[in-house]
């Protein structure tokens, strides 16, 4: 695909952890995302908290992200929706994505940020 490299490192193989999520979203501090990445191309695998299993698919384009979602909830509901992020790397080089989002499979929209865990 060959999308323009970002100036942050990859997130490949990088856990990130909810840090903060709007009244709508799901996400929280307890959900983990393991992403992966090649030329230009995104995905994960999530859980935790409210979220029993999800999976996000997308795209990078130097340090935005642009992806879709879709998850199981722990009532047994399924929603998903899209999410417009950008990354930052924190002064210890931990990665931080400050992302906007909204669902597509029901009302409501939010903004929250991920990180990965202090090592």
């Amino acid at each position: 695909m060959n999308l323009p490299a970002g100036t942050l490192p990859s997130l490949d193989g990088r856990t990130l952890v909810g840090v903060t999520n709007s009244p709508d979203g799901e996400v929280d501090d307890s959900t983990e995302f393991t992403y992966h990445e090649d030329d230009g191309v995104l995905w994960a695998e999530y859980s935790g908290g409210a979220i029993v299993r999800g999976r996000l698919v997308g795209t990078r384009r130097g340090d935005s992200l642009d992806f879709r979602y879709v998850h199981v909830s722990q009532d047994g509901s399924t929603s998903s929706g899209h999410c417009q992020a950008q990354l930052e790397q924190l002064p210890d080089g931990r990665l931080r994505s400050h992302e906007a989002w909204r669902w597509e499979s029901r009302p409501g929209e939010g903004q929250s940020i991920v990180e990965e865990r202090p090592r």
